[in-house]
């Protein structure tokens, strides 16, 4: 009776509240981190020289992440603005990947990442952009937004977009958990693009949790390869030149790899795990009661900062992205879906050098500290004002190799200016409805970012690739592209809408 007073057909489930028992421990900043948990399929990619097979390794990549989830239909706690999540991991080969994010938006949500593997040549810029909606005895997720991985020693991009999500049962019966709708992997440099379908189970028949699609040369308009399987369990991949037919992921023997994190006391008040962790230890003690109250108290303290910003006539800036420069001839053209990109250059000609660049952004190794402060800016409005960083110490790399004491810290130079920058859910329906009685205004009405308007489009999904310069791309041969514009269309299936994707037009 608590969802249902909150809920009408077509409703945004952003501003409706759940019970703490529904929800995950951990913030939907970690919680992105899944697609980073199989280094096995996530390293070896950037080593194979093929560009079609190193493009079904991205697709391999891609849908190894899926599976990861606790048991039943949970949510991850909803991030608050300006909240903030810095991971790593340790690899085999005694290399390190670095995992930034931060909440860049509350109304509507948008979490904005970075990820790099600098001895690995491989970064990861993207923004997820849940839009809920209730669909009577269902809840539905429809993820907007994108991802761009980039291979620095080849030159590729991948540009990626995600299925829909929906949450059987809300109301009455069993509640389940499904993918659905169309996801896209494409490559514009190398002219592949994989359609994937997240098969939603019908009434009469079908099956949970099934994937099926192709991977498309654009150039000449053939299907190379067929994907089938479960997300869940076995995906397997068919040559359809050769009629052979592999196994691609198997899910059901797959182990994955969490990030590790600064420990809670070297941790900021903002940061995700030391904001949350009353929280999440009632959650994991099914505490229901003190889950509820510390989850109510920092949903009243996003209230309050709202409030007072408004009322001082303060202006809210993200504190490690900044919005992406795109539209036609700006530096991120084609990849305006991205909105928010991480505030800082990492451009070292080297490995260790990219280390230290991304090092300076923000604190992620024990031991490293840095001195911003989150407390409410006093910034009047300044719409176009990029916002200041403050230098972090750096750390002595070789000291901070695993299990090694961290080592005294140096000051280093500032960040380049803002202008030399270059660039870089799941059902979110907990969010606090705005309470009247605190609040002079809407709370969306300040914290709303304006971005680009998206570049003209075609509605044909045959014209994926098309209109894309071509690059200089390693052990490639692949021919020129044809002329025109492209755009990736989904239809959602539940809701008929009609969603495009823009990106690669520069």
């Amino acid at each position: 009776m608590h969802i249902i007073s909150q809920l009408r057909p077509g409703a945004d489930l952003s501003r409706v509240t759940l019970p703490t028992f529904i929800l995950e421990p951990r913030s939907m900043l970690e919680r992105i981190t899944n697609f980073m948990a199989h280094p096995d399929t996530l390293l070896p990619m950037t080593t194979i020289e093929d560009p079609i097979q190193r493009f079904v390794a991205v697709v391999k990549f891609y849908l190894s992440g899926w599976h990861i989830k606790p048991p039943g239909v949970k949510k991850p706690l909803n991030p608050i603005l300006g909240e903030i999540f810095t991971g790593y991991w340790d690899y085999p080969d005694g290399t390190r990947g670095y995992y930034i994010s931060e909440q860049t938006s509350h109304h509507p949500p948008k979490s904005s990442y970075f990820y790099m593997a600098p001895e690995h040549h491989i970064r990861i810029d993207g923004t997820l952009k849940p839009r809920s909606k209730f669909l009577g005895n269902s809840a539905a997720s429809m993820m907007e937004g994108i991802a761009v991985m980039r291979f620095l020693n080849t030159g590729e991009r991948f540009f990626v977009t995600q299925p829909n999500m929906y949450a059987r049962g809300i109301l009455f019966g069993k509640m389940k958990y499904e993918l659905g709708d169309h996801s896209y992997v494409r490559c514009p440099e190398s002219g592949l693009a994989a359609d994937i379908e997240f098969k939603t189970k019908g009434y009469f028949g079908g099956t949970y949790n099934a994937i099926g699609g192709f991977i498309k040369d654009t150039h000449t308009d053939r299907n190379l390869f067929e994907l089938s399987g479960l997300w869940n369990e076995e995906m397997w991949i068919k040559d359809l030149t050769t009629g052979k037919k592999e196994l691609l992921f198997d899910a059901t023997h797959a182990q994955e790899s969490p990030p590790k994190a600064r420990p809670l006391e070297e941790q900021d008040e903002r940061e995700s795990q030391k904001l949350w962790h009353k929280v999440t230890e009632a959650i994991k003690q099914k505490d229901q009661e003190v889950a509820t109250d510390e989850k109510t108290r920092i949903e009243d303290m996003q209230r309050e900062e709202a409030a007072k910003r408004m009322n001082d006539g303060l202006d809210w800036h993200a504190q490690l992205f900044r919005r992406v420069q795109g539209g036609p001839g700006g530096s991120e053209e084609g990849e305006e879906d991205l909105d928010w990109i991480i505030n800082a250059k990492v451009d070292g000609k080297t490995p260790e050098e990219q280390v230290k660049q991304i090092l300076q952004i923000a604190a992620i190794l024990p031991g490293q500290t840095h001195s911003r402060q989150f407390a409410i800016p006093t910034r009047t409005n300044t719409p176009d004002r990029v916002p200041t960083h403050q230098t972090v110490p750096d750390v002595n790399l070789e000291a901070q190799q695993p299990h090694a004491p961290p080592a005294p810290q140096q000051q280093q130079p500032p960040l380049a200016p803002p202008s030399q920058y270059t660039s870089g859910n799941l059902i979110d329906f907990s969010d606090p409805v705005p309470d009247p009685n605190r609040m002079h205004a809407p709370l969306q009405s300040q914290e709303r970012i304006p971005h680009p308007e998206p570049l003209a489009t075609s509605s044909r999904e045959d014209d994926l690739m098309k209109g894309i310069p071509p690059s200089k791309l390693l052990h490639s041969t692949r021919g020129q592209p044809p002329k025109g514009a492209g755009t990736i269309t989904r239809t959602d299936s539940e809701t008929r809408e009609v969603e495009d994707f823009h990106d690669a037009l520069a």
